[in-house]
C-alpha cells in the first residue's frame, strides 16, 4: 500500500509500451510504415507488403535486406534498443529512416506478432513471437536472408483503440498511400502490395525518379505536370509541380519529401503556394511532389514520435530553394506558352491560351498537354502505354455544347428564383470573343464581359441541381466505355462512393486494382476528363460522413460534373453557341459566381456607359 507521500510511481513495462504503441501506432499504415523503414535501412532491394483486410486483419512485410542474427533479432524487439544510434551527438545527423527503437516493440504490444530473419550466409535464421507483448520467444528455424514481420490482430488486446479503425476500404487505401511514399523516395528498390491476395500494385526499380513518378502517378496525372530540378548551396530541389492551367480544387497530390522521408511541413508548403502567386485562382490548388535534400545536420528529425514533421535548422533558405524552383520553372513555361509559336499554333487551329488564366475546366486545352508531356523524359514503356485523356479530351470537347441538351430539354420550366437583373428577357446580341475565353455581349441595354467556362459551368450546375432535387437526372449509356486509371489508394475511396456516385448518374465499374471504367454519365454534361472529375469527387466526399444534410454532401459533387463539363477556356465558339449560353444564364436569374466561387461576368449598363464618355 503506498503513503500519500508516494504518488508518483514508476508505470509498468507493459502500460509504457502500450503508451509507445499509441503514439508510434495509429493504424495499420502506420505499422507498415515503421516496417518499410526498418527494411530499407536494412538495405533491401526488393519489398512486398502484404495485407487481409485492409491491414487489420493481417500485415505482413518481406524483404532482401541484410537480416539480423540470433542475438541481435530478440533484442530489436526490446524498447529503445537500436543499431543506429551510440551517442547523444548522433541525433544531430540523422541518415536513417528509424532510429528511436520503439516500433517493434510498440508494434508487438498491440499484435500478434511473429518475426523471422536470417543474415545472408547464415546456415539458419532465428523465429521471434510476441502476443501482446508478452515475453518473446526465440527459435532457430529455416528461412531465406532477408526478415519477414507479420502482423495479426492488430489492437487485438486494446479493443478501445481497434473501433476507431475505419473500413477496410479507407484503411487500404491509407496503406497503398504509404507504400507509395516509400517507393517515390526509393527509386533504385522494388515495391509490391497485395491486398486480400490481389495484386494493388507492383513498381519494379526504377532508373530515374521522373520514371518512379510516372509509375506511381500514371500518365494522366504526368500529362498536368511540369518537371521541378534546381539546386542552390545547401538545398537540392527535385520532383514535379503541376502545369498552372491545371490547378484544381483538390490537394492530391501534394507530397513533401525531405531527405527522402515523408513529411509535412508548412516551410515547404508555404513555399510552393507562394511561388505560384497569381496563378492560383480563388478556391484553386496546386498539386505536386517535391523531393528536398539538405546535409543531415541541417535538419531535425527527432521532433515527432512517429517523424511525420522536421525542423530546418535554416527554414528560410529552404523556404526561399522552393520557391524560386518553382517562381522560376512557371516563369519558363509562360514564356514557352507565350512564343511566337505557340501563338501561331494557336491561329493555325489549336487551343494554345495564357496559362494565367488557371485551371477553369481546362485552361491551355490540348497545347499545353503537349508541352507538358514533352517536358518529361518519359521512357520507352510509358510511350507505348494506352494513351489518357489529356488532348484528346479537349479536342472532343469542342462540339460539347452542341451535344448537351437545351434547357429547355432537360427542364420544362428553367426559370430561376433568383431575383435577375432584367424584369423580361433581353435581347442578347453577341459581339465577339476575347482571347478565345471571354464572350463579350450586349445584352439588353448593358455590355457584358462573360468567362465562358464560369458562366457554362452556373448554368450545368443549375441544371443539375434542380434534376437531383426532383430526382430524376438523366443518364446517358457511353457509346464506348472511358476507361480510368487512379493510384490504387484514390480507387480504394472510390469504390466506397460507387452507390452514392450510381445516383448521381455517374455509373462506374471496377476492372482491376487501379482500373474503373465509367458505364454511363448525366447527359447534360456530355464529353469530359473523366479522371480528373474522379479525383475531383474524391476530394468533395472526404467530408461526407461528419456532413448530415444529403443536399450539402451532394453539391460539391454536382459542382466538380458541371466544372468538367463545361465549355473551356482557350475554345473559340461560334456565335449561336455562344448566344444559347447567355440566353440560358439569363434563365438561370443572372448569378454572378460559379459554384466554386469565381466570376462569371464584368457589366457596364448604358449609363455607366454614358458616364464615362462624359456623355451624361
Amino acid at each position: 500500500m503506498e503513503s500519500p507521500e508516494t504518488k508518483i510511481h514508476v508505470l509498468p513495462e507493459s502500460v509504457a509500451s502500450h503508451i509507445a504503441a499509441g503514439e508510434i501506432v495509429e493504424r495499420p499504415a502506420s505499422v507498415v510504415k515503421e516496417l518499410l523503414d526498418n527494411s530499407l535501412d536494412a538495405g533491401a532491394t526488393v519489398m512486398t507488403v502484404e495485407i487481409t483486410d485492409g491491414g487489420k486483419q493481417m500485415i505482413r512485410v518481406s524483404d532482401d535486406g541484410e537480416g539480423m542474427s540470433r542475438a541481435d533479432a530478440p533484442l530489436a524487439c526490446r524498447r529503445f534498443a537500436t543499431s543506429k544510434l551510440r551517442h547523444h551527438l548522433d541525433l544531430a545527423g540523422i541518415a536513417t529512416y528509424g532510429f528511436r527503437g520503439e516500433a517493434l516493440p510498440s508494434i508487438a504490444s498491440v499484435s500478434r506478432f511473429r518475426m523471422v530473419t536470417a543474415r545472408h550466409g547464415a546456415p539458419a535464421g532465428t523465429a521471434v513471437a510476441i502476443e501482446g507483448g508478452a515475453a518473446a520467444s526465440v527459435e532457430e528455424c529455416g528461412a531465406p536472408p532477408g526478415t519477414r514481420v507479420a502482423v495479426g490482430e492488430l489492437f487485438f488486446n486494446t479493443p478501445a483503440r481497434r473501433k476507431f479503425l475505419k473500413t477496410t476500404a479507407t484503411e487500404s487505401s491509407h496503406v497503398a498511400h504509404v507504400v507509395q511514399q516509400a517507393a517515390l523516395a526509393n527509386v533504385p528498390a522494388h515495391f509490391r502490395l497485395t491486398h486480400n491476395e490481389h495484386v494493388v500494385f507492383d513498381y519494379p526499380k526504377a532508373a530515374a525518379l521522373e520514371d518512379r513518378l510516372l509509375q506511381v502517378y500514371g500518365v494522366n496525372v504526368m500529362d498536368m505536370m511540369l518537371p521541378v530540378h534546381h539546386e542552390t548551396p545547401g538545398v537540392r530541389v527535385r520532383g514535379m509541380a503541376v502545369n498552372p492551367s491545371h490547378v484544381r480544387t483538390g490537394r492530391t497530390p501534394q507530397e513533401i519529401f525531405v531527405n527522402r522521408r515523408a513529411v509535412k511541413n508548412a516551410t515547404i508548403a508555404h513555399a510552393v503556394y507562394e511561388a505560384y502567386g497569381s496563378f492560383l485562382p480563388k478556391g484553386r490548388h496546386p498539386v505536386f511532389s517535391i523531393m528536398v535534400d539538405v546535409d543531415a545536420d541541417e535538419v531535425d528529425v527527432n521532433v515527432h514520435p512517429s517523424k511525420r514533421e522536421v525542423k530546418f535548422r535554416t527554414p528560410d533558405l529552404v523556404h526561399r530553394a522552393v520557391r524560386e524552383s518553382i517562381r522560376l520553372l512557371l516563369q519558363k513555361h509562360v514564356a514557352v506558352a507565350e512564343s511566337p509559336s505557340a501563338v501561331g499554333e494557336a491561329a493555325d487551329g489549336g487551343t494554345a491560351a495564357p496559362v494565367a488564366h488557371g485551371r477553369d475546366g481546362g485552361g491551355g486545352g490540348a497545347d499545353t498537354n503537349a508541352r507538358a508531356r514533352s517536358a518529361w523524359s518519359t521512357p520507352a514503356a510509358a510511350r507505348a502505354a494506352p494513351a489518357g485523356h489529356g488532348a484528346d479530351v479537349v479536342r472532343e470537347s469542342t462540339a460539347l455544347y452542341e451535344r448537351a441538351p437545351a434547357p429547355s430539354e432537360a427542364m420544362p420550366s428553367t426559370r430561376h428564383d433568383a431575383p435577375s437583373l432584367y424584369e423580361a428577357a433581353p435581347e442578347v446580341r453577341i459581339l465577339g470573343q476575347i482571347h478565345a475565353t471571354y464572350i463579350v455581349a450586349q445584352v439588353g441595354d448593358a455590355l457584358h464581359v462573360l468567362d465562358q467556362h464560369t458562366i457554362h459551368e452556373r448554368v450545368l450546375f443549375e441544371q443539375l441541381w434542380r434534376n437531383w432535387k426532383g430526382r430524376h437526372i438523366q443518364i446517358q449509356p457511353l457509346l464506348i466505355p472511358e476507361p480510368v486509371a487512379l493510384s490504387p489508394a484514390m480507387a480504394a475511396k472510390v469504390d466506397a462512393i460507387l452507390p452514392d456516385l450510381a445516383a448521381l448518374g455517374l455509373e462506374l465499374e471496377r476492372l482491376g486494382p487501379s482500373a474503373l471504367v465509367i458505364r454511363a454519365a448525366p447527359a447534360l454534361v456530355g464529353q469530359m476528363d473523366y479522371g480528373a472529375l474522379l479525383e475531383e469527387i474524391v476530394e468533395d466526399v472526404s467530408e461526407w460522413r461528419s456532413v448530415d444534410s444529403l443536399d450539402t454532401r451532394v453539391r460539391p459533387v454536382l459542382a466538380s460534373m458541371a466544372c468538367q463539363g463545361a465549355v473551356q477556356a482557350g475554345r473559340p465558339m461560334e456565335e449561336p453557341e455562344m448566344r444559347r449560353v447567355v440566353r440560358d444564364w439569363l434563365r438561370e436569374g443572372v448569378p454572378m459566381t460559379c459554384p466554386h466561387g469565381r466570376r462569371i461576368s464584368m457589366h457596364f449598363g448604358s449609363e455607366e456607359l454614358h458616364r464615362r464618355f462624359r456623355r451624361l
